[in-house]
């Protein structure tokens, strides 16, 4: 028997914590919504609370994309986080979220591609079930814990970006889910943005937390064209390989940074708004966690059937992206 990949199961979780965009502009001293809201359309952001971190948001959005598949923990046979914002260095985040979970049988493994690593993780399990017979469930699930980063006092990356984690759970059936994938790196933007002290090359030391290399920062400006020329280069690509049209398409989320940059791509693609969705109106920029998130509000509002083609599309820095296609 032919086996292939379908999710069966999403979810996601939001902190508590509502930062809204006048508490920024409070503590930057200057309006912010013009900047942020205008054209970034962020007007609030979750923030994890005190007793929250990467693993914990991990296993509430794994609890509800596993309720809602109908399975158990014990059931999954292999656990994927996607993350840039681990819990520790060593050991992987996987470890604690699979005991905390109660995943006793899955194997785990961490994907690190900065925000493109939830679709990474996708086309990994898909691939696993594809060709694997002892995998029949694999639980995604992206966490993006960047507050912890952060420099409030800097209004290029303290106002964007948030707390969440989603997750999916893909399961092995005879119908055709999966459909195919495509990546794209580019390692030149490397030092562009990131974080660049705490690993091997730069650990923590008093002089580096003085200048902030522990927290996240815009080193060098990206080309305002890099996600609007590289994603419909990646979704063509897919499409020509499954013998599918642009209009084919029944919904697509993209990486959520910048709703300017998914209007261009979707009027470049000519596909009518409705085939997308947003969340950084009210979860901020969530990282590999946003397309997840995403997703899950689309499932839960009902504005995906059976059958319909949806893609996936994600980027991150250093520069990673990646996009999938499935038949729902």
């Amino acid at each position: 028997m032919i086996r292939h990949a379908r999710i069966i199961g999403t979810g996601h979780y939001a902190p508590e914590r509502v930062m809204k965009n006048a508490e920024f502009s409070a503590i930057l001293n200057e309006d912010i919504e013009d900047f942020v809201g205008g054209k970034l359309n962020i007007f609030e952001r979750r923030i994890m609370a005190d007793d929250e971190s990467p693993a914990t948001m991990a296993v509430l959005a794994a609890q509800t994309a596993l309720e809602s598949a109908g399975c158990q923990p014990e059931e999954l046979d292999l656990l994927i986080v996607a993350t840039d914002t681990p819990e520790t260095i060593s050991p992987a985040t996987c470890s604690k979220v699979q005991y905390l979970l109660g995943a006793l049988n899955a194997g785990t493994f961490d994907v690190n591609c900065a925000c493109a690593a939830f679709v990474t993780g996708v086309d990994i399990a898909a691939k696993y079930i594809n060709s694997d017979t002892q995998y029949k469930h694999i639980l995604v699930v992206a966490t993006y814990g960047m507050t912890r980063f952060l420099d409030f006092h800097d209004r290029y990356t303290a106002t964007i970006f948030a707390d969440g984690a989603g997750a999916v759970i893909i399961q092995a059936q005879d119908e055709p889910g999966f459909l195919a994938s495509k990546l794209f790196a580019d390692g030149n933007y490397h030092d562009y943005m990131g974080i660049y002290a705490g690993g091997a090359l730069n650990p923590i030391t008093q002089d580096r937390i003085d200048r902030g290399e522990h927290q996240v920062r815009f080193v060098k400006k990206f080309p305002d064209d890099t996600n609007s020329t590289r994603w419909p280069i990646l979704i063509r690509d897919i499409l020509s390989r499954i013998n599918k049209n642009v209009s084919d398409i029944d919904f697509v989320i993209f990486t959520q940074i910048n709703i300017g940059t998914i209007r261009v791509v979707m009027d470049e693609l000519r596909l009518p708004w409705e085939k997308t969705h947003t969340i950084m109106d009210h979860y901020g920029y969530t990282g590999a966690a946003c397309i997840p998130m995403a997703l899950d509000e689309v499932v839960k509002a009902n504005r995906i059937s059976k059958g319909d083609l949806v893609f996936l599309v994600g980027s991150g820095g250093g520069l990673a992206m990646g996009a999938v296609a499935f038949n729902w």
